[in-house]
């Protein structure tokens, strides 16, 4: 575990870059659970799953950063595995814009929170 700064210093850029890009994952894969709902079906199901988890980890992820948890990095390595299940279940449909949209937010915030678990708050 990492040494946490004093909740008086201001978050560290990737920090707060790291934050943003879990919200606006949060947001797509609300939007995009909305659509699916919308369309509904078998296939959808699965992809459901993946968009609900993903949705409540990066919220969360992003909430235990903001306050400084001391278990922040750890819920970044599993904020971005959901986000990785996410990518994945949204991309069995790539012809779908809103998916692919979703797929690509996934990945980028993946991308930031692993980066984010092996660095210091």
């Amino acid at each position: 575990m990492t040494q946490q700064q004093p909740a008086t210093e201001p978050l560290s850029k990737e920090t707060q870059d790291c934050i943003q890009a879990c919200m606006a994952c949060h947001g797509v894969c609300e939007e995009t659970m909305s659509a699916c709902l919308q369309t509904g079906g078998d296939a959808q199901t699965r992809i459901m799953r993946a968009l609900l988890d993903c949705s409540e980890m990066t919220r969360m992820c992003a909430d235990m950063m903001m306050r400084r948890s001391p278990l922040a990095n750890e819920m970044c390595m599993m904020c971005a595995q959901a986000c990785d299940l996410c990518a994945e279940a949204c991309m069995s449909m790539p012809e779908d814009e809103r998916m692919a949209r979703c797929a690509e937010s996934c990945r980028r915030c993946s991308e930031m929170c692993r980066a984010m678990a092996g660095a210091p708050m």
